[in-house]
């Protein structure tokens, strides 16, 4: 393997513990790690990393204590908001998100439902879907389209 700032082909391959800079405070522990002999650039292998943030998303959001404000911002990342989604899906203001991420506690019942965000929902890449489920459908749509679902091979589905 050859390295990307120098191009030498002296690369070797380590395991490290290493942190991880999506989530202050976080160890990957035992990662590989390759280091140029030249110049000492150094490329670290994080593999299944949806997984591992999944993992992590879980572990912050059933930790006990306050969350804080580098752990508010990695949920938020993780469930695919971007601030202004946060603030909408959570009724507060764009400024009130950026004091959670950047020091302001949260209020009790504004994290309690961060962390069931966390553990109930997959993190979400179908933005319009998620603008109406939280809240854009009015009461005559969700009187008229009644839900249909049926039973096959032992399971519920929703029909067709």
């Amino acid at each position: 393997m050859n390295c990307i700032m120098c191009g030498s082909d002296g690369m070797h391959q380590q395991r490290r513990n290493v942190p991880y800079r999506s989530l202050r405070g976080t160890v990957l522990v035992g990662v590989k790690v390759w280091e140029c002999a030249e110049c000492g650039e150094q490329e670290v292998v994080i593999p299944a990393i949806n997984e591992l943030d999944r993992v992590l998303a879980r572990a912050v959001a059933n930790k006990p204590g306050r969350l804080t404000s580098d752990e508010v911002r990695f949920l938020r990342k993780h469930l695919g908001w971007s601030g202004a989604d946060f603030a909408g899906h959570f009724g507060v203001q764009p400024e009130t998100v950026s004091r959670w991420e950047n020091g302001t506690e949260m209020g009790p019942q504004a994290e309690r439902l961060l962390r069931v965000c966390v553990t109930r929902l997959e993190p979400i890449d179908d933005y319009l879907s998620l603008e109406r489920l939280l809240n854009r459908q009015t009461e005559q749509e969700t009187l008229t389209k009644p839900i249909r679902v049926q039973h096959r091979d032992n399971q519920w589905e929703l029909a067709a």
